[in-house]
């Protein structure tokens, strides 16, 4: 059916006679045929949010609809690739169409004419359910991509064949419980807006090891968790979500630049083929799927990437993938929904917001979780979802802010003066928290004993205690502290600088793993705990923060993979020789 525009705002726009239309439904809009989304309907009347750019378009130009909601495409080819908001991909638009993206250009977001390595894992007669893999393609050389059984397909394997296919070249027939004869590709296709569905949700219970000490020890995510990353400009939110997205331990990444600068997508695509990931050894962009929405493309389009982007990390997730969906940043999403709401003339919320932003936000972040997968066998997946938020100036009070905060377990605040400071990650450790700790004890205890949250729970305390320290030294200078605050005061400082501070560019410091990071923060406690010792025996304090150890320690998070249990142990005898040598007066230098 088809429609004529009355009306133009900017990406909204206003048909009747769409008698057949429904609310969701994709439309094409005017002669070059715009990609659009029915936001309402009244009658015959549609408010139609235009995903492309509407200069030059007018009242009395065609709409047509095509029946069909917003849908991505998923199959192989997925990873390694580069999306718009609407799933087009930008290379092959690129390799089209030069630079520019043409107004009305429409490709297929996987590859029609590229062969893939179809493995059967089921044989004819074999019953199947959606859900259920009907056999392998090795996509990437760190990924298996797995082939479902489409959601709402019930009955048995008629044919299934092993070969090289395109993905809507038939690579099964299925006989369903009805009868009749489905023929199966490698491709499926699923609304974005709708959550894909699973049998059973669970409480997260394993960390995601990301290699940043103060994420991984001091407010860890679990798998199936949600993040939010707030802060200012130029606080570092782009470095610590590349900094997720490199080192993270799950098997796919989804990127999802959602109205930020197109340089830092750049910066993805330049870095991430040259990166090599320290589970598997492949470079990273081989278990990654960007969608780039940048700041200079359509605004509308803004809402649909984060959709697109959820969907693709949902369909990986039913594989049994452990996957991390990374927004940069939702603020921008959100912007976009004040943008397209005003336009709409809707009531709006504080701050203009509409009055739905809350919940808008919310089942962006409810599509995380650590669930078992819908099909016939028992198959385990879990879907990581941290969002950047850009709150101008840093208020954090202001409902972007508020509304995720309410929603996610965790909270990870940035701070400029840290940044300017060169602290990266500049996560602040006083205003920062996770929900996830008591879930997450039982594993920490597991596989590192019950002093690794002890020794964690003691770092806190004497950051807290730095922080009320810091109003006196301020106040009156660091010579009315009394020795035992002083030493609180370095043992802090060494917290600070040698364990929560890494260096994204030391090869050897910019990934830390659990072991590494107990180790660490084990000896900078030890070394608390000795001195403190030592101040009973009489010891001088200068001397106690002379030792040579002490230098070593901030040396020791640089040093390689394979030597640094062995150095971490002779710090550890060197550090408490010479802090024994300071009770008795001995010469500290050997």
């Amino acid at each position: 059916m088809s429609g004529r525009i009355i009306k133009v705002s900017g990406p909204l726009v206003v048909a009747d006679g769409l008698t057949d239309a429904s609310m969701a439904d994709v439309v094409k809009v005017g002669t070059q045929q715009l990609k659009g989304e029915v936001l309402t309907m009244t009658g015959d009347r549609a408010s139609i949010q235009v995903y492309e750019e509407t200069a030059g378009l007018g009242p009395g130009a065609e709409v047509f609809t095509t029946g069909a909601p917003l849908s991505v495409e998923l199959g192989p080819g997925l990873l390694e690739n580069i999306y718009d908001g609407i799933q087009r991909p930008l290379t092959e638009i690129r390799a089209l169409a030069g630079s520019t993206i043409s107004r009305g250009i429409d490709i297929p977001a996987l590859n029609r004419s590229k062969t893939w390595a179809f493995n059967p894992s089921v044989h004819p007669g074999d019953p199947v359910s959606g859900g259920d893999i009907i056999g392998f393609v090795q996509e990437t050389s760190a990924i298996i991509h797995k082939i479902m059984v489409p959601h709402g397909v019930m009955g048995t394997i008629r044919s299934i064949e092993k070969g090289s296919f395109t993905v809507t070249e038939t690579v099964a027939t299925v006989t369903l419980d009805n009868g009749e004869i489905r023929e199966l590709m490698m491709m499926q296709t699923w609304p974005v807006r709708i959550n894909r569905p699973y049998k059973q949700k669970f409480l997260p219970n394993t960390p995601l090891c990301s290699g940043q000490r103060i994420i991984d020890t001091l407010f860890p995510i679990a798998k199936g968790g949600t993040a939010a990353v707030p802060g200012p400009f130029g606080s570092g939110k782009t470095v610590v979500q590349h900094a997720l997205a490199k080192w993270s331990d799950v098997d796919v990444v989804v990127y999802i630049g959602c109205g930020e600068r197109g340089n830092e997508m750049t910066d993805v695509l330049m870095e991430f083929p040259e990166l090599t990931d320290p589970r598997s050894g492949e470079p990273l962009m081989k278990r990654t799927v960007l969608i780039a929405n940048t700041s200079d493309m359509p605004v509308a389009a803004r809402e649909a990437s984060i959709y697109t982007g959820i969907t693709i990390a949902e369909y990986f997730r039913d594989m049994g993938y452990d996957v991390a969906v990374i927004a940069d940043s939702t603020s921008r999403w959100a912007e976009a929904l004040r943008e397209m709401s005003g336009r709409l003339e809707e009531m709006p919320g504080e701050e203009g917001y509409p009055a739905y932003l809350a919940s808008r936000i919310a089942q962006f972040y409810e599509r995380a979780g650590n669930i078992e997968c819908l099909c016939s066998e028992q198959r385990k997946g879990s879907l990581t979802a941290i969002g950047a938020v850009s709150p101008p100036g840093g208020d954090t009070s202001e409902p972007v802010s508020q509304a995720t905060m309410r929603i996610v377990k965790v909270f990870w605040s940035l701070d400029s003066s840290l940044a300017h400071a060169r602290h990266f990650p500049a996560i602040n450790w006083l205003n920062s928290y996770s929900l996830y700790l008591d879930n997450l004890k039982s594993w920490y205890d597991t596989n590192f004993g019950k002093s690794f949250m002890e020794n964690r729970k003691k770092a806190m305390a004497i950051l807290q205690e730095e922080a009320e320290l810091q109003e006196i030294v301020r106040l009156v200078g660091m010579d009315s502290l009394s020795p035992a605050d002083r030493l609180t005061m370095e043992t802090a400082k060494m917290i600070r600088e040698d364990f929560l501070q890494q260096n994204a560019f030391v090869d050897t410091d910019n990934y830390s793993e659990y072991e590494r990071q107990a180790r660490l923060l084990n000896i900078i406690l030890q070394y608390g705990v000795l001195c403190k010792s030592a101040l009973g025996a009489g010891a001088s304090l200068q001397d106690l923060f002379d030792i040579d150890a002490k230098d070593k320690i901030g040396r020791a998070k640089i040093v390689p993979i394979d030597e640094y249990i062995d150095v971490y142990e002779t710090i550890m005898k060197e550090m408490t020789d010479q802090i024994n040598r300071t009770k008795t007066g001995g010469e500290l230098d050997d």
